[in-house]
């Protein structure tokens, strides 16, 4: 039962949350699909950590798309064998996880240390901070030390095809039952994450800035000495 629920009901429950929760919230709070800036609180620490969280994101992003998604068929076509390809994941997916946990640990050091930007922050920033930083730091030790020192599993067998199975509405949960506990705590808490994002501002992630190019820029003038007429 443990097995059916985790690996075949849960999954179910969080899109369902992350799906019903965002278009709830595009249609009926829109203005709230944005994460306000506090910028101008305090700009070095800010630029620092996100910076480096985004690009690492995105690296991670591409990583698991490469070794969730793609099937290990395409890569033995493709003549990569599973020591080149575990080498460059190692390598790769290292330097990204690394970028990811730098940037949030700066980030949330940065809502601690300055008084400004902590009246500002919510108990959803920290979080949405401290689950990805959980989730971010567990797949950091994976590829860097449980895939070098313990062995180099081979989730492309066994999570791949489950995490594809899902979207057939056939979900192979049998394929979860022998995988490393380190690995089945990753997967449910990413999930739990993917259900939390429409109750926290992660939800912007969601509104693509296709105007920020060509919008006006903010404009902010001091109140000291400011002529009304």
């Amino acid at each position: 039962m443990e097995q059916i629920f985790w690996w075949t009901i849960f999954p179910y429950i969080c899109g369902a949350i992350l799906i019903v929760g965002a278009f709830y919230r595009f249609i009926f709070r829109g203005k709230s699909l944005y994460a306000p800036s506090t910028e101008i609180f305090e700009k070095k620490w800010l630029r620092m950590g996100s910076v480096i969280f985004h690009y690492g994101i995105i690296f991670a992003f591409i990583g698991h798309v490469m070794g969730v998604l793609i099937p290990i068929g395409v890569y033995e076509a493709l003549g990569i064998n599973e020591h080149f390809y575990h080498f460059g994941a190692i390598a790769g997916g290292g330097v990204a996880g690394l970028m990811v946990v730098f940037g949030l640990v700066v980030m949330i050091a940065r809502k601690l240390s300055f008084p400004k930007v902590r009246v500002h922050t919510t108990f959803a920033d920290y979080f949405t901070i401290g689950l990805l930083l959980i989730i971010a730091a567990l797949g950091t030790y994976m590829t860097l030390i449980f895939s070098t020192t313990v062995v180099a599993y081979e989730y492309r067998l066994t999570i791949g095809p489950w995490f594809r199975s899902i979207f057939t509405f056939q979900p192979l949960s049998n394929l979860m039952l022998g995988i490393p506990p380190l690995f089945k705590v990753h997967v449910v808490l990413s999930f739990f994450f993917f259900a939390s994002i429409p109750f926290t501002q992660m939800i912007h992630m969601f509104s693509f800035p296709a105007r920020y190019p060509t919008r006006a820029p903010q404009q902010y003038r001091s109140r000291n000495g400011y002529d009304k007429s």
